[in-house]
């Protein structure tokens, strides 16, 4: 069976989601911060953009290296700078209804931002808040390690091969994939396709979000 049928043909006991170009869209923004950081450390913007999507900042500019660039100072300046520029932030199409058809008890946000910068990130498309919420900050190894999504199903009190990720990053659906848990792909935001196995849509837009009489989650069609 393909994952498209097994992820639509399957109840879950919850709903995980990653924030940025999952259920909102801030490319704007990144694009913005991270271009100016990228010039000012000789990188071409076009091209390093493509490399940083779901992936924490410090382990972003850990992993390139650079001679006297401390990880985690240059992360706290990108988060400075993130923090004061909200232009542009929308909700990926269909989700804030989405969101909103779920039981509050049983879904949350699992993102590699820092916890102020997607409460407010979140509050700047309109995203609905959930009780649950698992932060870049609170794990030891950020996407693609699956601590994330695992954390974030221990909070909800379910097994994380029960759940249904939503991702729209690498380095996010290898953490769904490391956590057991099935993926589906948002593409809303892809300027390069890339091919996944998984489960794909678009956005939310024809998609609803159902309660079974056994308390469960689908995914169906509008």
């Amino acid at each position: 069976m393909s994952s498209s049928h097994r992820v639509l043909d399957k109840a879950y006991d919850a709903f995980l989601f990653d924030m940025d170009g999952t259920v909102l869209n801030s490319i704007a923004v990144v694009e913005r911060v991270w271009s100016e950081w990228a010039l000012r450390h000789g990188f071409e913007p076009k091209v390093f953009l493509k490399t940083i999507h779901g992936i924490r900042a410090s382990d972003i500019i850990r992993q390139l290296g650079l001679p006297g660039v401390d990880p985690i100072a240059e992360a706290r300046l990108l988060l400075k700078e993130e923090m004061e520029d909200f232009e542009g932030i929308i909700e990926i199409p269909g989700s804030i209804r989405f969101l909103n058809a779920l039981p509050i008890d049983r879904w949350g946000i699992v993102t590699s931002a820092p916890i102020e910068l997607a409460r407010r990130r979140m509050a700047a498309a309109g995203i609905p808040v959930p009780e649950m919420i698992v932060s870049g900050e609170e794990v030891s190894a950020g996407k693609p390690s699956p601590e994330c999504y695992l954390l974030g199903a221990s909070r909800l009190g379910v097994d994380p091969s029960r759940c249904l990720v939503f991702e729209d990053a690498v380095a996010g659906i290898l953490a769904g994939e490391a956590a057991g848990a099935d993926v589906a792909v948002i593409t809303e935001t892809h300027a390069t396709p890339f091919e996944t196995p998984h489960f794909t849509i678009s956005n939310y837009a024809a998609w609803q979000p159902h309660q079974t009489a056994a308390g469960k989650l689908v995914l169906s069609a509008i």
